[in-house]
């Protein structure tokens, strides 16, 4: 069941708020001794407000297609008197006395806040393994990774134990667990949703959005996490309107050969279905990625300076990351600012020939936790790199990016599609990511 499917049930009175709390507290009771998605649950404050939800729906408030979902907070998330750890020893005790913003309109929409899911440490990594609060274990093959940072939040979707979680993505790190646990991660455009009360890594680079089960309760979620005046461009009136570009170069490079066929399959799909796909030379995406990799190591040690003397409450991959950090010379982090800008420049350039760039999300499937390389086009690469080279290039561009499943691997395993738009287009992103959730479907 997903939300609009939930919602219909509750409206028709065939579910109650509080049974759909219930179901997923159980799923939570369940499954996370084994899979580790959630940090805190809060299993009595959950009911509380489905059964002042349930007297609402009774009494003719309908607040909305969110009202009465049961839904999860990545982890440094601030929520009022409920901790919030950022995954961090440093943050262990912390207990907000304040909402972030986004909590107060997820709250105000209906949602019924289930708990804090687990994330990789201070959201500094992709592989969600945390040497402070566990590791967090993939749904579809416990051995392997769900991804990271926002780990949990693509765990409790995938399993049924949320029907939203909130993440965040400074480098692919809501995309990432989408594509490893199959199901839909969007990063909408850089500064769209509030970011205030959420713990940063990167400020430049910081987003948050929504992991749901559909396309359709993506843009659900969104709509609850915007501002009231935000902007965004309206949905085109037809796909058929809508220009994807395949790229040429670099996208389809160094992936497994399953990734490669299953979303080139689906740019079939999409052809199907009236979308025009043509061939793309995309700008220099190593480039991109270089200037990702100083700003957020500039960033993030600028970030944790304060906390640096007290080495032993951080995980060794995430200090040496900070210590790394802290070698970046000031010139190289403006030469990356400006040359940021000149590649804007040159991808809005692209736009103007296209709507959407479609590409992997992730140029492997979930690998082993623990797997420090993987194997691509008969190369061993660092796994870190590998994951993240489709991916961190969208956080410099600030541009939205929408992830969903498009196949499985031979072992089952999820793979992942990603539709990168312009700035303020997360319309057009939803309208062809349902048309080609639905078109693949049939298949």
């Amino acid at each position: 069941m997903n939300i609009l499917e939930a919602g219909q049930a509750l409206r028709s009175r065939r579910v109650s708020c509080l049974e759909l709390t219930d179901h997923c507290l159980d799923q939570i009771s369940k499954l996370n001794p084994r899979l580790n998605a959630f940090i805190t649950i809060t299993e009595e404050s959950a009911r509380a407000h489905a059964r002042v939800l349930d007297r609402e729906l009774a009494n003719g408030r309908d607040r909305g297609p969110l009202h009465g979902i049961p839904i999860a907070h990545k982890d440094l998330i601030s929520t009022k008197d409920v901790r919030t750890t950022s995954g961090s020893k440093l943050f262990r005790d912390h207990v907000p006395t304040v909402d972030a913003p986004i909590v107060e309109k997820l709250t105000a929409a209906g949602a019924v806040m289930l708990g804090k899911t687990g994330l990789h440490e201070l959201a500094y990594g992709i592989t969600s393994d945390n040497p402070h609060f566990g590791t967090i274990r993939n749904p579809r093959a416990p051995s392997r990774t769900p991804g990271g940072s926002s780990g949990g939040s693509g765990v409790a979707v995938a399993t049924g134990m949320a029907f939203l979680a909130t993440g965040t993505d400074t480098g692919g790190s809501i995309r990432i667990p989408a594509s490893f646990c199959g199901v839909v991660g969007l990063k909408p455009t850089y500064g769209l949703v509030n970011r205030s009360g959420i713990q940063p890594l990167g400020l430049s680079l910081d987003h948050i959005g929504p992991l749901t089960r559909t396309v359709a309760d993506a843009g659900v979620a969104l709509a609850a996490m915007l501002d009231n005046d935000a902007r965004l461009r309206p949905a085109p009136g037809s796909c058929q309107y809508i220009r994807i570009g395949l790229p040429e170069n670099f996208y389809f490079t160094h992936i497994a050969s399953e990734v490669r066929d299953a979303v080139q399959k689906a740019a079939q799909a999409a052809e199907r279905f009236g979308v025009r796909v043509t061939q793309v030379r995309v700008p220099d995406i190593d480039a991109l990625n270089d200037v990702g990799r100083i700003i957020l190591l500039a960033e993030a040690s600028a970030l944790y300076q304060p906390y640096l003397s007290r080495r032993e409450d951080f995980g060794a991959d995430v200090l040496a990351l900070l210590d790394q950090g802290r070698l970046v010379p000031a010139t190289d982090y403006i030469n990356a600012q400006r040359i940021r800008k000149m590649l804007v420049s040159e991808f809005c350039a692209l736009f103007s020939t296209i709507d959407c760039l479609l590409t992997p999300t992730t140029p492997t499937t979930a690998p082993l936790i623990g797997q420090k390389q993987v194997e691509l086009d008969g190369e061993m690469v660092d796994t870190r790199l590998a994951t993240t080279r489709l991916v961190r290039g969208v956080n410099v561009l600030g541009f939205p990016a929408l992830s969903m499943p498009c196949g499985h691997s031979a072992e089952g395993l999820p793979i992942g599609v990603q539709m990168i738009a312009r700035p303020f287009e997360e319309h057009l992103l939803l309208v062809l990511g349902e048309a080609l959730e639905s078109e693949l479907s049939r298949r």
